[in-house]
């Protein structure tokens, strides 16, 4: 079966998000370093969520979405309802043709409500599920930093789309990989990942308009594991930095490892940027959420790569809003990932 529709509303769907996502902080975050002052990342999650599930529900109506917010701090709210919704309605891509492809504007401010609240799917194994994170890393987006807005379709359990947009990595394939947080209006930057399943993973320039020219990618060949460059999240609360450390001398990795937020690790490795993506568990009971990973666990496949959780098994995304049959992530080319999986493994259990 050809998704071919699906890869494209969803890709202009987070194309258009990301102008917004944009927008808010080029207007609200600029220079903002912490994130206790949580309102620029709230206007933007709720502002990309409503016009990504617009999209969703004008194409697919019958298609159920799993997001991470609900709409009723904003009815109650009505000024940082009012100020959502002013940017929901002057966000549109240049093309009047792509945006009707869409599905058009958002009509109302309450329209704008129902469809954040849209988001409620539970997940599961049965039917066609989107998974979607409006922005994903959000002290990334606060300083200029990598952040991606994420869309992901699981139909019976198995991710068969995934987008990635990530306004803030370079749009050169070739360009090394780098936690250097560049400037926010650098036209050089700004790239949109996309795969279905089996039709390989994709790179394209993140546009104001319609879809630009897209061009494969492929996870690089690493013959010296030892040169292998790897990146991890910043937030030592989202993975253990130590255990990573112990697992990189174990294969003997010497340079230093590259710490971004975001799915933006995903598609960085899945082009060939870096080689090596692991998530480990900082705590036993902790689930990592469907939709931090669905988009990038396929477009990584899909570019040749291979994602496990740290035991070894595929990411199951058919067992509701989290991944809770697995622990970690570690994601590498296809050739050395049961090399990786080992030392992981000897990490781990030595603890």
């Amino acid at each position: 079966m050809s998704y071919d529709k699906e890869l494209y509303t969803a890709a202009l769907a987070v194309q258009r998000a990301t102008l917004l996502t944009q927008r808010v902080f080029h207007e609200k975050a600029k220079g903002t370093l912490s994130k206790d002052d949580k309102s620029p990342v709230t206007v933007g999650d709720f502002g990309a969520q409503a016009l990504i599930i617009q999209a969703i529900k004008k194409n697919f109506p019958k298609d159920e979405i799993v997001g991470e917010e609900e709409a009723s701090s904003l009815r109650d709210n009505h000024s940082l309802g009012d100020q959502i919704w002013s940017l929901v309605q002057s966000t549109h891509l240049d093309d009047q043709g792509v945006e009707r492809s869409l599905g058009g504007p958002v009509e109302s401010k309450e329209q704008m409500l129902q469809a954040i609240d849209a988001g409620s799917s539970a997940g599961g194994a049965k039917g066609r599920i989107w998974a979607l994170d409006p922005i994903d890393g959000t002290k990334g987006f606060l300083r200029g930093g990598q952040y991606a807005v994420c869309l992901a379709l699981i139909e019976d359990g198995e991710v068969k789309v995934g987008v990635l947009g990530c306004p803030n990595l370079p749009i050169d394939n070739e360009a090394p990989l780098s936690a250097e947080v560049g400037d926010a209006d650098d036209t050089s930057r700004g790239v949109l990942f996309a795969a279905s399943l089996g039709a390989g993973a994709t790179s394209r320039p993140l546009s104001h308009g319609s879809l630009q020219q897209s061009q494969p990618i492929h996870m690089k060949v690493v013959p010296d594991i030892s040169q292998a460059t790897f990146c991890e999240s910043v937030e030592a609360g989202h993975s253990s930095h130590g255990d990573q450390a112990e697992i990189a001398k174990k294969l003997g990795i010497t340079k230093e490892s590259v710490r971004m937020d975001s799915q933006a690790k995903y598609g960085s490795i899945a082009r060939g940027a870096g080689d090596l993506y692991l998530r480990l568990p900082v705590r036993a009971n902790y689930e990592e959420k469907i939709w931090d990973h669905a988009a990038g666990d396929l477009i990584v496949r899909e570019a040749g790569g291979e994602v496990t959780d740290a035991e070894g098994k595929r990411l199951d995304f058919g067992k509701g809003r989290t991944l809770i049959d697995n622990k970690g992530v570690v994601a590498a080319p296809k050739a050395v990932h049961g090399h990786v999986l080992e030392a992981v493994k000897s990490v781990l259990s030595s603890k």
